[in-house]
């Protein structure tokens, strides 16, 4: 038995309903669990780590973790997205779609993904990969490699390949459709089962299972509802893209005559182990106010949570409308990055800013309400009482928010600095499971520079594959224009 104390300016506590803050507090974890939390501890110890001028913390808990190089940002000036390959062609799927990363190209964007993690104190993740990419699902090998590689960091995961009965895709004339494979869909699931049932405890707990399918558009019922049963049997979480796109809700109608969360609650889909990023269009395809509070009562009725990512979506003119209304509905909200950079910090200020836009009041929202969504609606939503917090008897998943940074500015409060003026490349210090992770940037044995260079080389292939997926196949420089004429030496 190994016994560490970790002192700081602030220590932010768990009193049994909430988190509070302890000045010049001490926590004493033994092995992977927190043994105390307070002051004036007398016990044995082994090690002592003085964090000085630092907020410690738990870890962050990211419900919709990026596990990919990002494709999103090539959206960022480049929208419609389905005018920029963010849709299949029609075309594309006639050809056959195809993967276009190797397995080893696979492993090694997630040893990037899984490293910027951890920089950014998150302690807990579910990673999500773009299918845009694949040549359908992911599959069980691919994720056995993944969680080697993430115990091998000391990262938490929630694993389970993404599965689809259909995918979206764009007719030369311009009007959209699904491409359906129903059987491959369900083998998909099948495989994920299995994937559970093999990986759900492994690495010291660290890895567990979880399902995935991907968006509720390229879902048939039979699937939605096949997966509901075996999250049940498995009592696993299950992540489900909902009510992001008005492409899904127009889809979804024109199937079934109903919202999203109609479908979901009349498949007998929605439990507390139901994660739904990223809820922004609530009511259906013509919302009223009847219509959003019908859904908003289904979600609150059946416990499911729902994942905030409030950068990704900001980024593409979208908002969850509102964080602070689903606190006043009594909904979990816990939060997810869903884009680069994953950083929760900058996402909690992006959520308040906009939520506050929202609701036209300054005091809508705080950053302890975004804080707590991101410890404790995590936990909330994975049905983990031992995460989010730090408490005796909770696992020792704990940061370390350096203050002392010159462009922090003046001290106001140690939360609300952080969601202020910070960012996740002010933490320093990462523990997961009570064993040190990330120390001063730096993971032990991994060269970050050689991932960065290793994932831009790889990035750069992807967008050269753009043209083959895209709607009517331009080249790649009308795909992703440059902001201004870009000019080179010589040309």
């Amino acid at each position: 038995m190994t016994r560490t104390m970790i002192t700081g300016r602030y220590v932010i506590g768990f009193d049994g309903t909430g988190h509070e803050i302890l000045h010049n507090g001490e926590v004493v974890y033994e092995n992977d669990t927190i043994v105390h939390v307070g002051f004036g501890y007398e016990g044995p110890l082994d090690y002592r780590i003085d964090a000085g001028n630092a907020v410690v913390g738990p870890g962050f808990i990211d419900l919709d973790a990026l596990a990919d190089l990002d494709s999103t940002i090539l959206g960022f000036d480049n929208a419609p997205g389905w005018r920029h390959g963010r849709v299949w062609a029609s075309t594309y799927v006639e050809r056959g779609p195809r993967d276009a990363y190797t397995p080893e190209e696979e492993d090694a964007k997630k040893r990037y993904a899984f490293a910027q993690l951890l920089l950014n104190g998150i302690t807990t993740a579910l990673p999500i990969t773009s299918l845009l990419y694949r040549e359908w699902g992911e599959t069980y090998e691919e994720f056995a490699r993944a969680a080697a590689i993430g115990a091998d960091y000391g990262l938490r995961l929630y694993l389970g390949p993404a599965y689809r009965t259909g995918a979206s895709m764009i007719h030369p004339e311009g009007h959209f459709d699904i491409h359906w494979d129903e059987p491959r869909g369900m083998r998909g699931l099948e495989e994920a089962i299995e994937f559970v049932k093999d990986y759900d405890g492994r690495a010291n707990g660290l890895i567990r299972g979880m399902l995935a399918p991907d968006r509720i558009e390229c879902c048939t019922q039979e699937l939605l509802e096949r997966t509901a049963d075996a999250a049940s049997a498995l009592d696993c979480p299950v992540r489900l893209h909902c009510c992001q796109s008005p492409l899904e809700v127009e889809t979804v109608e024109a199937r079934f005559g109903q919202s999203s969360i109609e479908l979901l609650d009349h498949s007998g889909f929605l439990d507390h182990r139901v994660l739904l990023p990223h809820g922004i269009y609530l009511g259906g395809r013509h919302p009223t106010e009847g219509s959003v509070e019908r859904d908003l009562g289904m979600l609150q009725s059946s416990k499911a949570s729902l994942v905030h990512c409030p950068l990704v979506s900001a980024r593409m003119g979208r908002v969850m409308n509102s964080f602070a209304k689903m606190q006043r509905y009594g909904i979990n909200v816990g939060m997810g990055t869903d884009t680069y950079p994953p950083d929760i910090v900058t996402n909690m200020h992006a959520g308040i800013m906009i939520t506050r836009l929202l609701e036209g009041d300054e005091t809508a929202c705080s950053a302890a309400d975004y804080y707590n969504a991101a410890t404790l609606g995590g936990a909330n939503a994975l049905n983990r009482p031992d995460l989010g917090r730090l408490a005796p008897g909770a696992k020792a998943d704990i940061t370390v928010f350096d203050l002392s940074g010159f462009h922090l500015g003046q001290l106001i409060d140690p939360i609300q600095t952080m969601v202020m003026s910070g960012s996740g490349q002010d933490f320093t210090l990462v523990i997961v499971n009570g064993k040190t992770v990330m120390k001063e940037r730096q993971i032990e044995g991994i060269d970050l520079k050689d991932l960065a260079s290793e994932a831009q080389q790889q990035f750069d292939r992807l967008r050269s594959s753009y043209p083959e997926r895209t709607h009517l196949h331009p080249p790649e420089d009308e795909i992703f224009r440059s902001s201004f004429p870009s000019i080179k030496k010589g040309i």
